[in-house]
Parts: structure tokens; sequence; C-alpha cells
């Protein structure tokens, strides 16, 4: 894996320079395999679900549209790519015509990969479990740990982002207030992070913060005694197959747990299936069941959204949507990113699906890929 010049997003934004994208490019021939494909209504669709799908295209109701993949028992019944504007981490690429061998953000779902990188590494006995207190594992702050409110903080709270910290990502990511942003230009992150205000006794309230995943990453960095893009390809990538990846880094070397990993759609849709095989790929056990099973797991609320009624676990979203094959709801995990990035998975039904977009910063960037998961997949999918 070699290291390539690049702009992270604290560059573009803020005219800084001297970063780098940690690269490893694969053959295109690896994306396009290993994954059968079916007929809508061989996988229990509606027969007519790509012409839906392109009706809502032409009608305008799905700006921002890059691509859509949806597999149902590990068979492609839908691949849909488009032309549009698109980023890297906030540098603009202009209009990009998508194809399954395209790169593309992942921006906020590289937060759930996060969560099994640290299951990953937890089971290889690299990083401390979730009950370890959270601080203690950043002596080099003595002057926070004696606070006995932070010293308080397990290494759970920061996997449910329950630390309790006044954290703010509901600003424009081109605003330098932005907590993301302020993190990444702080002369020292972690302290950043660790030293925020407390607004809230650990455990109780949910606030969403990339600096929560950037301490995990730095905990699987330092057991791993490696760059946490490196063992991301180690112990999750190469396993998969995927062989093509980008992760921005800071200016300081650090790879951006929060949202920096670019991946190729079907490489995303991998991770969601070894996600529903419970952890399982080609017969290697990637990620442990028991871990899988805990991070999807309600932990706490989140502050709401256009889903409604949306948990949280470790690091994944959590809740219920309706399809006519089925007599009531079915629960739902998801990662969710910046720009209407979704990898959502339906485990009852063998259901994944792929929607990625380049809606950034856009106050309805939601609105996308809620209406095809809600209108044209779920409500499409007619039989068990």
């Amino acid at each position: 894996m070699a290291a390539a010049q690049g702009v992270t997003r604290r560059s573009a934004i803020l005219g800084l320079t001297g970063a780098a994208v940690m690269t490893s490019r694969g053959s295109a021939a690896t994306a396009a395999a290993a994954w059968p494909v079916a007929r809508p209504e061989d996988g229990g669709f509606a027969p007519d679900l790509l012409d839906k799908l392109d009706a809502g295209i032409r009608s305008g109701l799905l700006g921002g549209l890059h691509a859509v993949l949806v597999t149902r028992n590990d068979r492609l019944v839908l691949e849909r790519y488009c032309q549009g504007a698109d980023q890297d981490w906030g540098r603009p690429l202009g209009t990009v015509a998508f194809d399954p061998d395209t790169l593309h953000d992942l921006r906020s779902v590289t937060k759930s990969i996060v969560g099994l990188l640290y299951g990953i590494a937890l089971d290889r006995h690299l990083v401390p479990p979730p009950e370890a207190p959270l601080l203690a594992q950043f002596p080099q702050y003595a002057d926070l740990i004696a606070d006995p409110a932070r010293a308080a903080l397990t290494v759970e709270n920061a996997l449910t982002m329950t630390m309790g910290f006044s954290w703010d990502e509901q600003r424009p990511y081109s605003d330098p207030a932005n907590s993301e942003i302020a993190m990444e230009t702080a002369p020292d992150r972690y302290r950043y992070i660790l030293e925020q205000p407390i607004v809230a006794p650990a455990g109780k309230r949910w606030i969403y913060s990339g600096g929560a995943v950037a301490l995990l990453g730095a905990l699987i960095a330092r057991g791993a005694k490696s760059k946490l893009q490196a063992f991301a390809q180690q112990a999750l990538f190469a396993p998969l197959g995927i062989e093509a990846f980008e992760w921005a880094e800071g200016e300081d070397g650090v790879a951006s747990a929060a949202s920096g990993l670019r991946l190729r759609p079907r490489d995303l849709l991998r991770i969601g299936a070894l996600v529903l095989a419970n952890g399982q790929w080609d017969g290697q056990q990637i990620v442990s069941r028991a871990w899988l099973e805990t991070s999807f797991k309600p932990v706490i609320a989140t502050s709401g959204g256009n889903l409604g009624g949306i948990d949280y676990g470790r690091l994944w979203y959590l809740g219920e949507g309706a399809a006519p094959a089925f007599a009531g709801p079915r629960r739902w995990v998801g990662a969710f990113g910046n720009g209407g990035q979704r990898l959502w998975l339906m485990p009852d039904a063998g259901l994944a699906v792929i929607i990625l977009c380049g809606n950034y910063n856009a106050p309805d960037q939601s609105a996308t890929p809620i209406r095809i998961w809600r209108e044209i997949v779920l409500a499409n999918l007619l039989r068990v």
C-alpha cells in the first residue's frame, strides 16, 4: 500500500496543504466478480423494480443519486449508476460518470466499518474491552484523567456515542466551528476531543461525535502497531477480496476514522454481505458473531431524523421497516454518511442496499436515500 498526495477535508475548506491519502488500487475485475445476478421477481421484488427507480430519477425526486445496489440472499437484483457532481473528502471532482469501479466517499459510513474493525481487534486482544476506562487509555492527559466525571467514561461510551461531551456537527463542514473540522485543525486531536465540556452524564445522552470514533481509531492503530488503514486492509479488506480503497489522512498522518474511507460500491456490498452472514466470509470468521449481535442491540435513542424511531448500538443505526412481503415491520441495521451515503441491511429479509449520492452538506440530503429505501426497495419487496 503506497501513499499518494491528496487533499484532506480541512485542506479543501481551510486552505491548508500537505495531507496524504492512503491508497490501495486493485484490479477492475475484482469489483465486477462475486455477485450472481437475478431478476427482481426471482428475488421476491416487483418485476418492474428498475423501471420504478428510473421513473423516480426522471421525476427529479431522487436528486444527486450516484449509485444504487440491491441484493437479496446474496443475489444482485438491482444495480444502477448515474452521473453527477462529486467530491473527494471535500475536494470537488467535477462531474463523474459512475460505474462499478469508481471509488466513492463513504463519509460517516466509515464509522460503522471502524466498529467492525474494533471488534476484530478485540478478538485479537489488541484493544481494551468496552468496559475499560476510556481516559486511562490516554495516560498522556493526566490532568483530564484527574477529573472524576471524565475518568468515569468507558470505551463503550465511545462506541455508542454516549460520552456526554459537547460536540457540534450540525454546522456545515465548511464551518471551522464544526467540531470535526476543529478536531482536524487542533494541534492535538485527542486532547481536543477529551477536554470538551461535559454536558451530560456518561451513557445518558446520544451526541453524534466523529471525535468518539477518532479515539477508537487511535486505540486500534496503537494495538495493531500500524496505521488504521493498514490494519483494515490486513484484517478486513483483504479477506473480503477488497483490493481498491482510499483512506484520507489529516496533516498529522492520522487516518480519519470518522469519515475518510472511499470504496467501490460492490466492495461496500461485500461488507454488507459479511454482516448478513454473521461475520463469516468464504468459510472464515472475520468478525465474531457475538460482536455483531452486541453491536446491533439498541443502547440509546438518537436525536431524531427523518426516519423517526432510530436507535443506536455500537456505531450502527437501528430501526424497523415495513414491506408487503412481511406481516409486520422487520428490523434493519444501517450505516449513514453525509451527502446521502447509506448501507442498509435487513437480516430477516436477507436484504442489503447500497445508496451513494452527492448531496454533501445539503439540508435535504436524506431525502433521496429515504425515498429509495422506503418507496422503491421496501415497497416493492412482495414475497418472502
